[in-house]
């Protein structure tokens, strides 16, 4: 993990936010190429749920939502964590992650003393802790401009609410009925306690979310279906099957609403963790809703017949995602002579940059020759210019950040207008006419990629 932070930091992908000011706790901002690779995570979850299906529609809800939501769902009463403070080092742990590590230390390696490190909570006489206390989730703001006054509301812990809220305005305009879904992908917040693991948890967060809405009798059938197409998701995506698990929850595990859920699980640097859930939510949401409102929230088919649909969700985390792809596509090459290259070797649909044009020299029409190339290729795949230093440092700076491939213009190019095509994993080299660059890059795009981790 330790690697994988320090090349995001390095290459301005992922860092601290508010760094100048100390920085705050479990929080960070995507520079240029993470924000790109993020964007390619959510055009494909897009692409999965919109393009290639016909029967789940698009959805932007609001982050603030009326108050009243929050208590039907039941997220005001019940959307707890019970928290212990130190009153000397002053930090603050979930009591049940503290019980976990006084088990079993080594599965809570962030759960120590402030004072001493090498001791649990509690443990030395430097630990005063309170009493465990239960503390809401949610952050909580007003609608008004005066201090103090104003109506109280929540920023949404999950963007799931949102679609149920809008359930029967959608069934309305988009002429569909059960089975269909609809999706949203949109920032949640969660004032909660995490343990410090990168972007695996943090305060604010984007979610992919998408609400099946089915006939109650086929509820089992469409939750075996999107246990299996969201595990396969991450598979053509790159991440190797040998990392990835399904986990059925245990009945202990399940969610008062949830008759079943699993766990897209993945093998990150810090053990097997939850990368996306499945959950058949039952109907417990609209008629949570219905009941709050006073207004029915049901499907009437042409015979008459009524009924609340079962609601089937996966739901996964943008961060979350980015960071498994990004440890998935983490690697050291020794080239020999303790020539170590690091390489990101991400599915060419998730990476950054799809190809940098690299002129040899800065000089004698390389420059011209390699911007037009860049104009011939730009407005089919995200391109990058880059002149600056030895080629051999370029080619590292664009393999640390996941480009595919580099293009480069030498004095052949002149004469002949072809140019060097480098591929990122096999270092293989070609060459290739510049007329030829556009088409062939477009197939290997929307080709078939297998990680070469996966085949070693």
């Amino acid at each position: 993990m330790d690697k994988i932070v320090a090349l995001c930091k390095r290459r301005g992908l992922i860092f601290p936010a508010s760094e100048i000011y100390g920085g705050i706790a479990n929080t960070y901002d995507y520079g240029h190429y993470g924000v790109l690779l993020k964007r390619n995570v959510v055009d494909a979850w897009w692409d999965a749920m919109l393009q290639e299906r016909d029967d789940v529609v698009a959805l932007d809800s609001a982050i603030i939502q009326h108050p009243k939501t929050w208590e039907s769902s039941g997220h005001l009463a019940g959307f707890t964590d019970p928290l212990v403070d130190c009153k000397t080092c002053k930090r603050r742990f979930r009591a049940d992650h503290l019980a976990e590590a006084r088990e079993n230390p080594d599965s809570q390696p962030e759960i120590r003393c402030g004072k001493r490190p090498s001791k649990l909570p509690g443990e030395t006489e430097e630990c005063e802790l309170t009493e465990p206390r239960e503390f809401n989730l949610m952050f909580e703001t007003a609608i008004g401009p005066i201090q103090g006054g104003g109506q109280r509301v929540f920023l949404r812990p999950e963007t799931a609410q949102g679609i149920f809220l809008d359930f029967k305005t959608v069934l309305t305009f988009v002429r569909r009925k059960p089975p269909f879904g609809i999706a949203q992908v949109g920032k949640s917040f969660r004032n909660e306690i995490t343990p410090g693991n990168f972007i695996f948890r943090t305060l604010e967060f984007e979610q992919m979310e998408m609400e099946f809405f089915v006939p109650p009798d086929q509820a089992d059938e469409w939750y075996d279906h999107w246990k299996q197409a969201r595990f396969e998701w991450y598979v053509e995506l790159g991440l190797r099957a040998d990392h990835l698990r399904l986990r059925d929850h245990d009945a202990d595990e399940l969610s008062h609403y949830s008759s079943a859920t699993a766990d897209v699980e993945y093998l990150f640097p810090i053990g097997w963790s939850e990368l996306e859930g499945i959950a058949n939510r039952g109907d417990f949401d609209l008629k949570a809703h219905a009941a709050g409102s006073g207004k029915a929230i049901e499907v009437v088919e042409q015979d008459g017949t009524r009924y609340v649909p079962h609601v089937i969700e996966p739901a996964a985390g943008v961060g979350r995602s980015v960071l498994a792809f990004l440890a998935d596509a983490y690697d050291e090459e020794d080239l020999g002579d303790g020539d170590i290259r690091t390489v990101l070797r991400l599915h060419p649909r998730l990476a950054p940059v799809k190809v940098a044009i690299l002129p040899l020299v800065k000089k004698d029409g390389q420059p011209e020759l390699a911007a037009e190339v860049q104009a011939l290729l730009k407005k089919r795949m995200q391109t990058e210019y880059d002149e600056g230093g030895s080629i051999g440092k370029r080619y590292r700076r664009q393999d640390e950040i996941g480009t595919p491939w580099c293009v480069t213009i030498d004095h052949q190019s002149l004469e002949d207008r072809t140019v060097t095509l480098r591929d990122r994993d096999s270092l293989a080299q070609e060459r290739i006419a510049i007329d030829d660059l556009g088409e062939l890059l477009s197939g290997r795009l929307a080709g078939p990629w297998s990680s070469p981790k996966s085949a070693g």
